[in-house]
């Protein structure tokens, strides 16, 4: 059910995107008109042609800047910032063409659906004198719906490739920025691997190891206090069973800290199920991933969780952590949100590292965490 959904929500952000594009698309079409005809007194002195194209080149970058956000908004197409006033130009001259058939996809889809479900409420306004014929042009109707959402997804993916190939980055530009972010993401990588050594280290030498110097400092006692006091040795020996229980406690924690063998035995819901049962607040875990994910994804997705439960446990103050797992196409989707005071620091070593974590595998982590709360931890990972 929760898979349908997610396909129904998108095709419903998809015909609200591809709406709007058809409203756009109709003011870019009057813009050109507009251009050309402005153009055309003017064309033989280069001074007003400059002045026209300078306005036309202002409105292109308005129209511009709402197509992008109209494509991130709706159909999931992120681009970079930035690009010159002909690259803007070309794309609306060539964009409208799009716009106008996605409006028309949308006409076909809509006449599809109400022609498709006539045969449920057309008795509603009209005596249907032949039955048959109206469930089968009803056949018709639904299947035009059916291919009106295939052009749909269509036009979607067209939109997409024709903003890349005139707003996105050239092929040299984009070698290049992937360098730079495979770079910067190995330091990250590397920056976070050092903290979680040292982190180690500290818990070593300030759990573990201190335990083991007391269970030490109890045995010598006892093995001096035995022929002289027998009874002495014994509470001493049974202080140091249970120092010695205490320690191997403390080390499990540790190495649960460092990786848990659950997440290789039984897999990233067996360990997160873990998560929720050790957590000192209630957890709640709602898991819908319905197959074997990259054992890299499992991982960081482990410890984006395991590490947003420990912040918000020490400096939340919250009484309740909500946690939601799901698989969307190639795309793991990880949410940790809690009920607490807010105010998180994303810039801080912990969520600094879990971003970096998720940098290494092309993947993004958000923080959203206003002052009073609440905090909501998002994570993206791809799956491919």
């Amino acid at each position: 059910m929760s898979t349908l959904a997610g396909h129904t929500m998108r095709l419903l952000r998809t015909a609200a995107g591809l709406a709007l594009g058809a409203a756009t698309a109709v003011a870019e079409l009057l813009g050109l008109v507009a251009t050309v005809l402005a153009l055309l007194p003017v064309l033989p002195w280069p001074r007003g042609r400059r002045a026209v194209l300078r306005r036309a080149a202002a409105a292109a970058r308005g129209l511009v800047a709402l197509e992008r956000r109209r494509l991130d908004r709706f159909l999931d197409v992120r681009l970079p910032s930035g690009q010159d006033d002909p690259a803007a130009l070309r794309y609306l001259c060539a964009r409208w063409t799009l716009g106008v058939l996605g409006g028309v996809v949308l006409l076909c889809a809509g006449y599809g659906l109400g022609f498709g479900t006539f045969v449920l409420w057309g008795w509603l306004v009209t005596d249907i004198t032949f039955p048959g014929m109206v469930a089968l042009g009803s056949l018709g109707g639904l299947f035009l719906l059916f291919l009106s959402v295939q052009g749909a997804l269509g036009v979607a993916s067209l939109e997409g490739q024709l903003a890349r190939r005139f707003l996105g980055p050239s092929l040299a530009e984009a070698l290049e920025a992937r360098i730079a972010q495979l770079a910067t993401s190995r330091a990250e990588v590397m920056d976070a691997v050092h903290d979680e050594r040292r982190r180690i280290e500290r818990d070593l030498h300030d759990g573990v190891q201190q335990r083991l110097v007391a269970l030490g400092m109890l045995l010598g006692r006892a093995r001096r206090l035995r022929g002289r006091d027998p009874e002495g040795a014994d509470a001493l020996l049974l202080q140091a069973h249970d120092e010695s229980r205490r320690a191997l406690a403390e080390l499990r924690e540790v190495a649960w800290r460092v990786y848990p063998a659950v997440l290789d035995e039984s897999g990233l819901r067996a360990a997160l199920e873990t998560v929720a049962e050790r957590g000192p607040l209630p957890v709640g875990l709602v898991y819908e991933v319905p197959r074997q994910l990259p054992r890299a994804v499992e991982t960081v997705a482990y410890f984006v969780v395991s590490e947003a439960v420990t912040n918000v446990a020490k400096h939340a103050g919250a009484t309740r952590i909500d946690i939601h797992v799901s698989l969307e196409e190639q795309e793991l989707n990880v949410r940790v949100s809690d009920d607490g005071t807010g105010g998180a620091d994303a810039s801080g070593s912990g969520l600094a590292g879990l971003a970096s974590r998720a940098a290494a595998l092309d993947g993004r982590l958000a923080v959203d965490s206003p002052v009073g709360g609440p905090t909501v931890i998002r994570a993206e990972l791809p799956c491919v």
